[in-house]
């Protein structure tokens, strides 16, 4: 494995629990992990070393709105950042909330929502963003849990925290808007005995007010991220300052080894939602280097406008925004003329070949770069160097595609935030971690527990097992749930639920999750995620749900099915109707059955983890229907409950 170095021996399994597999720790970090900057302890230390070397610099930038229309992006200086943060952290410590404080931030990210979580870090407090994903419910719980006394939140926003009095008025003290605040708003506020403000007049509270900034230690939890679990309340994770200081280290030692290092030129659009790990800490990562993030409109359909007008160099997406892209340019090229078709086709096949066989993607085909792969590198800006994909796997074909013409890095990462996001990333130019999430960062011991009840066994010639994650990047438990911690948190080791399988050169592939896993009535097992990772393999579909119970002896599935892939088979059969008329069309569902039947008759599926009957729904999984997490992962509980009828019937039809 010559990513990896092993740093303790595995042992079988007794009694006291299963068998586990050798702990390894990237090689980069074969004589112990790389230690952060001296004097950067705290994430206050991150942005306040940043604007001592960086004062200039821009850092915080908005697209300017000119006649009703978004324009170009106008900046604020880490100078002027600071002395906002200066302002806005008196201010809030004149509301009486101080170290160890509560503060929610509720809302899409904005220059205010960064300079908040700074004036938190300034001064010790506890910031705990709100899902802007998530309905009041999730909110009041959120409010009430983690005992908040301030929040911060979107102007358009504000009526869904009103939605929670008079529930939350026994911890809330103060709301402060990022913009305006209207005078019926301040009215219903003003009659639970709260106080709100506009950003302009809570910024001058405390004008005249002076505080010494406490001391933080690398211990000290500088934010409670809520995770939304597929089951059951939102967690509170406690990540701590060493946690997001470790993190940084280990990144930096990473992209410097790569020779893509980051610098104060490199530009970053924050549009993943920083109540997520995942951006927060690759923020972090670009403040300490007085880089620039500039910030979305807000509407996924600007997305690629705003790509445009900030002309980003590192571009980090989910699976859901990459699909897009690729879905997007997959429709561009079939409706091209039959010249550019075949040139594309060409080219394609001939830079993939290339790759293939280690050329790195620069050296690959560079005529073909210019002349036919340029107009997808301006898609995106025109200056992206880095596409990194996380919070759920990457398709491969999806993967394969944008490696060979996106003119970029495409790296896939894996993490959660109870590890503090990154924990493994593949390596630039490494055409074999296809598929894979690549080594562990250099800040991490990490090794696989065998799960016997699913047949994965860590200690086999190809390893499987639970993933198991140790070092100073982990969370410092969940809020107020040490019951929780300790079924997760056992001997130093955090046991992620994933199933991973390591690879021959020391990557790791994902292949399940553990507790997805259900018994059909005769007796056999199934590993629903990884059938569902093979099924999604299948071109004519977007999702798939699969489903199964112990009283039933066969497997049955909700398909999200390609939309144009469904029209064209359509046109060429001569089926008529609107895509939601397809899906209902017995030969269209006919025809997916036998798309996937073909995918798990080549990858050598058994019997009974072919699916036998299916549901195409027009309409894709989503959060507004509760099916979803913030994550994309599925909810599957809610998923049960919201199609039980479409399962009765297709079990009542495939008998």
């Amino acid at each position: 494995m010559k990513y990896l170095v092993e740093v303790e021996k595995g042992r079988e399994g007794d009694g006291a629990g299963p068998s586990v597999g050798p702990a390894y720790r990237n090689v980069l970090a074969k004589d112990g992990f790389p230690s952060p900057a001296p004097g950067l302890e705290t994430c206050w230390d991150v942005f306040r070393i940043s604007v001592e070397r960086n004062p200039d610099n821009r850092m915080l930038g908005r697209r300017e709105i000119v006649d009703g229309k978004a324009g170009e992006y106008v900046w604020l200086t880490y100078k002027e950042a600071y002395d906002i943060v200066i302002e806005l952290g008196a201010s809030i410590r004149c509301r009486g909330v101080g170290q160890g404080g509560r503060c929610g931030i509720y809302g899409v990210n904005c220059p205010e929502w960064i300079m908040t979580m700074e004036a938190c870090n300034a001064h010790g407090i506890y910031c705990v963003p709100l899902y802007d994903t998530l309905g009041a419910g999730a909110i009041e719980f959120i409010i009430c849990h983690a005992e908040i006394e301030i929040v911060f939140v979107e102007e358009k926003k504000i009526m869904e925290v009103l939605k929670t009095f008079p529930n939350t008025v026994k911890y809330l003290r103060t709301l402060v808007s990022f913009g305006k605040v209207t005078t019926e708003q301040k009215e219903e506020v003003e009659k639970f005995g709260l106080t709100i403000y506009s950003w302009n007049d809570f910024l001058l509270l405390g004008n005249n007010e002076q505080f010494d900034l406490p001391v933080n230690k690398k211990s000290d939890i500088c934010t409670i991220m809520y995770t939304s679990g597929t089951t059951g309340d939102p967690k509170g994770v406690m990540v701590s300052n060493d946690s997001i200081v470790t993190f940084i280290a280990g990144a930096n030692c990473l992209l410097g080894n790569a020779k893509a290092e980051l610098h104060d030129n490199d530009v970053y659009l924050s549009y993943l939602p920083l109540a997520h790990m995942f951006d927060r800490v690759i923020e972090e990562l670009f403040i300490l280097h007085g880089a620039s993030i500039g910030f979305w409109s807000g509407d996924i359909k600007l997305l690629v406008e705003d790509l445009g007008a900030l002309k980003p160099t590192i571009f980090c997406a989910v699976p859901r925004v990459l699909d897009r892209i690729y879905s997007g340019l997959q429709n561009k090229i079939s409706s091209g003329g039959f010249l550019k078709k075949i040139l594309f086709n060409f080219a394609y096949k001939s830079k993939l070949s290339n790759m293939s066989k280690g050329q790195k993607h620069e050296e690959a085909a560079p005529i073909f770069d210019k002349i036919v792969f340029s107009k997808v590198k301006q898609g995106l800006g025109g200056n992206v160097r880095i596409i990194l994909s996380g919070a759920a796997p990457l398709a491969t074909h999806v993967e394969t595609f944008l490696r060979v013409v996106s003119c970029a890095h495409v790296i896939q990462g894996y993490g959660l935030t109870e590890t503090c996001a990154g924990t493994f990333v593949s390596v630039p130019n490494e055409f074999s971690m296809l598929g894979t999430v690549g080594p562990p960062v250099p800040n991490v011991d990490v090794r696989l527990e065998s799960v016997p009840e699913m047949g994965y066994d860590a200690l086999s010639t190809t390893p499987r097992g639970e993933v198991c994650i140790r070092g100073s990047t982990l969370f410092s438990g969940y809020y107020k749930r040490e019951d929780l911690t300790k079924e997760v948190m056992i001997d130093g080791w955090f046991h992620t639920g994933d199933i991973g399988e390591w690879q021959p050169d020391g990557s790791l592939k994902i292949i399940d999750r553990k507790k997805n896993i259900f018994k059909l009535s005769q007796g056999e097992y199934v590993a629903v995620e990884n059938l569902e990772s093979i099924y999604g393999l299948v071109p004519t579909i977007d999702s798939i749900w699969i489903y199964g119970n112990s009283f039933e002896s066969f497997l049955v599935a909700v398909v999200n099915p390609n939309q144009q892939a469904l029209e064209r088979w359509a046109e060429e059969k001569g089926v008529t109707g609107d895509f939601a008329a397809l899906c209902e069309n017995s030969k269209a569902k006919e025809y997916i059955l036998e798309e996937i039947t073909k995918v798990a008759k080549s990858k050598k599926l058994k019997g009974f983890e072919i699916i036998r009957a299916l549901h195409l729904e027009p309409i894709p999984f989503d959060m507004d229907r509760g099916l979803l997490t913030p994550t994309y992962k599925k909810k599957r509980p809610q998923m049960l409950k919201y199609y039980q009828s479409v399962i009765n019937s297709l079990y009542e039809s495939a008998k």
